[in-house]
């Protein structure tokens, strides 16, 4: 796929997701990995609802702006992007939100959260039955992102479903490629939903 086709896609992706209210105050970030290898990232601070194919710029592995982008902020948190792409290299496109749910259940559970029956548990790469236990890990929030990112590489092996909460903060999720992306982040989102709404009766 062609980059210009790529990022015409994740936007519309993008103003999806701040219409489901994901991504208040023009919070959240987005990156997708070109067949280059060129990690590309959404700006910091843009609206949105109104986020285009040229509201993503380039950065290098360590997080800062490149090439015609030099002096241009990225998100805060683009060092989380590169840390992800290093440690899965198969990853080609990473979505994040601060919707209500997870960051609801974060601040009740401890280092991680539980599910079992749910059909839509098999929306996460690997599972093939509702009857497993998938755990996705919580780590705390810090706004050292050099901390998170060792954090992040200490744990990979808690990685496997490709996603994470961030405590009141928000999720992460990737993939393969935007449709597999999703795929993650909307199912950790929807089973968040159902164990909130559950265990809040």
């Amino acid at each position: 796929m062609q980059n210009a086709e790529l990022k015409e896609q994740i936007a519309e992706t993008i103003r999806l997701y701040n219409d489901k209210g994901w991504s208040p105050a023009t919070s959240t970030n987005y990156s997708f990995k070109d067949d280059q290898g060129i990690i590309w990232v959404s700006r910091s601070g843009v609206d949105k609802s109104k986020f285009t194919s040229s509201d993503f710029i380039t950065v290098n592995n360590e997080g800062m702006a490149t090439g015609d982008f030099i002096g241009v902020k990225p998100s805060a948190e683009t060092l989380i992007h590169c840390v992800l792409y290093e440690l899965f290299p198969e990853t080609k496109v990473i979505l994040h939100s601060h919707s209500v749910y997870p960051v609801l259940i974060s601040a009740v559970q401890s280092a991680r959260v539980s599910f079992k029956g749910y059909e839509v548990q098999k929306g996460f790469e690997g599972q093939t039955t509702h009857e497993a236990i998938v755990q996705i890990p919580i780590f705390d929030n810090t706004q050292n992102m050099n901390d998170f990112a060792a954090v992040m590489k200490e744990n990979k092996d808690l990685l496997a479903h490709y996603a994470f909460i961030i405590r009141k903060h928000g999720t992460y999720a990737w993939g393969r490629n935007l449709f597999e992306a999703k795929r993650h982040h909307e199912t950790l989102e929807y089973l968040c939903q159902c164990e909130w709404m559950l265990n809040s009766k």
